[in-house]
């Protein structure tokens, strides 16, 4: 039976750095320092448990590299339950766990908001490089960095049914969840023109399934790492998906995905209709196709296209939900609104996709892109096209392209501002957000499944959380309260 779908969603954010000294490592340790510093968070995070070697079939193919552990770079842990840190050469925002997708929307606008203060707080340090950031995929010189999403799974589940059933999904959902991109940077679309593309990193895909994030990017990521209680959870590490700015381009992202993982504990998703022969080349082939119309072939030999796979998966969601209801994805209207939103989004492509200029990322980046070439007279290569490109995804208010629009919103001002320092209620993430605010000196480091504390006498203790659904603000909030300090709290979990 499916299991709710807590999730979250790893930022690893452009970065472009003026000075003499200048490099995008010390430049994204500058944003993490600077915010750390402003905020007094000093709690760092604890590698004990990360085993991005670990594959969930059991076995890497020969050549493999999985992601290096980078223990000595800039890293905190904030009291809303996320993680800041520098990953590789990028500063790297994961949101904590979330309980449902509107939910993660709202703490993936707080990301953005935190490296905007980022960029405040650096420019105010004498001496420094000027840093800029930007929310988008690639530096538009062959380099790619990641957005990837989590989901909390069965472990039961046969991940030969996790990898058939999601990868017609993957390959598709970036009709609406793309972020647009001027031109390509790789080599595959061989002698294709493509002048614009629907996904920013669609493109750079080369296998199917793999343990790889960086090198041979596979559509389904094996790093098998719950973060949880391994006999129980498995966390799904999606490394396919843009970085979305639109809230609802987000919101679909997740919504989908969550309805979709659930179908498949359930075995409700009859993934073999539209089983594809080529996935990779198929995702490159959608990524360059803004008439939404090009068949893809299928294993059978037949041809469908991304519009009808997501038609078909969009059916059997309806089916699910009929029958078996949506609770997993969160409170009753926020399943009902996936589905909503999910249909009237379909509509839109299949009749005018130009009616969704408000609400999905590349749609609305081509709109714009169009108009300026009709009001210049611009070929598109135009070097001035792929400036506006980056400027869309400019996080600096005055420079961003993508604030100037009037995109719908899902959730307001007020509620991100929150997001930026309280925890989401009903995870886990509350009890380490908690911790963070009232007791920062005591907690040694922090990750996801356990806080480690000092409490003035050897040894140190660790207080595990291996369940993302335990530790919420049900569970703990009257023991907060009712402990003046941590030695009490620790106490009183013990017995």
């Amino acid at each position: 039976m499916a299991i709710p779908k807590v999730c979250g969603i790893e930022t690893e954010y452009g970065i472009h750095a003026t000075g003499p000294d200048a490099n995008p490592v010390s430049a994204s340790s500058l944003l993490v320092n600077a915010y750390a510093a402003e905020v007094d968070r000093r709690t760092g995070w604890d590698f004990e448990d990360e085993t991005p070697d670990k594959d969930a079939r059991g076995y890497a193919r020969e050549g493999a590299m999985p992601p290096m552990v980078e223990t000595h770079l800039a890293n905190t842990v904030l009291t809303n339950g996320a993680r800041y840190y520098v990953d590789h050469a990028h500063p790297e925002y994961s949101t904590p766990e979330c309980i449902d997708p509107l939910e993660l929307v709202c703490h993936d606008k707080a990301g953005e908001a935190i490296i905007r203060r980022s960029m405040v707080a650096a420019a105010n340090l004498p001496t420094q490089p000027v840093v800029i950031a930007y929310k988008n995929n690639s530096d538009g010189k062959g380099n790619s960095y990641g957005c990837h999403e989590n989901y909390l799974m069965d472990r039961q589940v046969p991940f030969a049914n996790v990898v058939a059933g999601v990868i017609p999904h993957f390959v598709t959902r970036q009709i609406f969840a793309g972020s647009g991109k001027v031109g390509t940077e790789t080599t595959a679309f061989g002698s294709e023109r493509v002048h614009f593309q629907i996904s920013q990193r669609s493109e750079f895909f080369e296998e199917m399934v793999g343990l790889e994030t960086t090198l041979k990017r596979p559509i389904v990521n094996t790093r098998d790492e719950p973060h949880a209680d391994p006999k129980r959870f498995r966390r799904l590490h999606v490394i396919v998906g843009d970085a979305n700015l639109a809230e609802v381009a987000t919101f679909l992202k997740v919504g989908t995905t969550s309805v979709v993982l659930a179908m498949i504990e359930d075995d409700m998703l009859p993934y073999k209709d539209f089983t594809l022969a080529d996935p990779v080349r198929a995702m490159h082939h959608v990524s360059a196709d803004l008439s939404l119309t090009r068949p893809l072939r299928r294993a059978d030999g037949s041809s469908i296209t991304a519009l009808e796979i997501q038609w078909e998966i969009f059916a059997a969601a309806r089916r699910y939900a009929k029958e078996r209801g949506l609770e997993v994805i969160g409170e009753e209207p926020v399943g009902d609104m996936v589905l909503d939103r999910w249909e009237a989004v379909l509509h839109g492509l299949e009749t005018d996709p130009g009616s969704l200029v408000h609400q999905l990322d590349w749609v609305a980046k081509h709109h714009l892109i169009e108009a300026y070439r009709d009001r210049h007279g611009c070929d598109w290569d135009d070097h001035r096209l792929a400036a506006l490109d980056l400027q869309y995804h400019d996080l600096r208010p005055e420079r961003s392209l993508f604030a100037r629009l009037s995109m719908e919103r899902l959730v307001s001002d007020e509620e991100i501002t929150a997001a930026i320092t309280e925890p989401p209620r009903k995870t886990r993430a509350w009890f380490r957000g908690r911790c963070l605010a009232r007791w920062p000196d005591a907690v040694v480091t922090a990750n996801w499944d356990s806080l480690v504390f000092d409490l003035g006498a050897d040894p140190l203790r660790r207080v595990p959380m291996m369940d993302p659904l335990k530790g919420t603000a049900d569970h703990t909030a009257s023991l907060f309260e009712a402990c003046e300090n941590p030695t009490e709290l620790l106490d009183r979990l013990s017995s």
